[in-house]
């Protein structure tokens, strides 16, 4: 008898200790799991920073130190001259204020005629809006070269080319992703607060300024975003619409220009990258909270 309780207790001990070893860890497994992921984070992050780093101290290195080896991160001493060379020997002012002029018109009209194409297939109910949608989806897997000589010669005709109208006015009819986009996050709010606007009177277009559009701002800042980022870093648009006429050229076509032309400059093709990149990562760091927001809520009802 005494030694069934012996083991009785034995077993008892062991429970507990394996229940407190337990406990252990599942209190720690949730820090080291974060902790992981936040150096698995910081090593991917780094992988990427580096090569950026490296382009914006190249920019103000001294020429003996541009291609000297071992890489010398830290420059000393300092200097603007690259920046002087760069920007001021092929006009990027102009090309900046080119491709601001184009990117806002770009974003204007994608953000318009986007938010409002989403809206009707997203809140009104007529006949044809799903296989229309359907459709406007496929567009989607065309290639841009396969419209490509289509496009230009339309544009040719209208007179447009060698101006910033063909990288403009499209915008203003749309994108199927942007309005796939916007459809997503405009299903995700209650239709309640629709049928309340329709109880006090108020009509479709008053819905959507007054109600969707100020629930919509992450949405709306994504694709805004967006269509930043790919207008601004664009190269083969302007290349086939303003290739002919050199006061028209955007920052990726100057950038191109510079190094055909000084491929050796190290210094001044660095320094013309980081201006180039400067405003997007600027504008990413100020949006990212909102532009979060916006990819996660976009997601949430299919």
């Amino acid at each position: 008898m005494s030694n069934e309780l012996v083991s009785a207790e034995r077993r008892r001990i062991n429970t507990e200790e394996s229940v407190a070893v337990q406990r252990r860890i599942d209190k720690w497994r949730p820090r080291v799991e974060r902790i992981l992921a936040q150096g698995v984070l910081i090593v991917l992050s780094a992988i990427f920073i580096v090569p950026f780093f490296w382009m914006v101290t190249t920019s103000i290195k001294p020429n003996d130190q541009l291609m000297r080896f071992p890489i010398k991160w830290i420059p000393n001493p300092i200097t603007l001259e690259h920046y002087r060379y760069g920007l001021t020997f092929v006009p990027f002012g102009r090309y900046i204020i080119n491709t601001l002029v184009i990117s806002g018109f770009a974003v204007a009209g994608t953000v318009i005629s986007c938010s409002m194409v989403a809206y009707s297939v997203a809140r009104i109910n007529w006949p044809l809006r799903t296989p229309l949608f359907v459709v406007l989806l496929g567009t989607m897997m065309i290639p841009f070269p396969v419209t490509m000589i289509p496009l230009f010669l339309m544009f040719s005709k209208l007179g447009w080319v060698n101006t910033f109208l063909p990288l403009t006015v499209p915008a203003f009819f749309g994108n199927a992703f942007f309005i796939f986009l916007l459809r997503q996050f405009f299903m995700t709010i209650p239709r309640e607060l629709s049928d309340a606007a329709k109880v006090d009177g108020a009509n479709e277009l008053r819905i959507f300024l007054g109600v969707i559009i100020p629930l919509a701002k992450p949405a709306l800042a994504t694709v805004a975003l967006f269509t930043f980022l790919a207008s601004w870093s664009d190269f083969l648009g302007p290349l086939i619409y303003l290739g002919g006429d050199s006061q028209n050229y955007t920052v990726s076509l100057g950038l191109s220009i510079f190094q055909g032309e000084f491929s050796t400059e190290y210094g001044g093709l660095m320094a013309a990258s980081t201006v180039m990149l400067l405003p997007v990562v600027v504008l990413f760091f100020v949006t990212q909270r909102t532009f979060i927001q916006g990819i996660t809520l976009t997601g949430i009802k299919g």
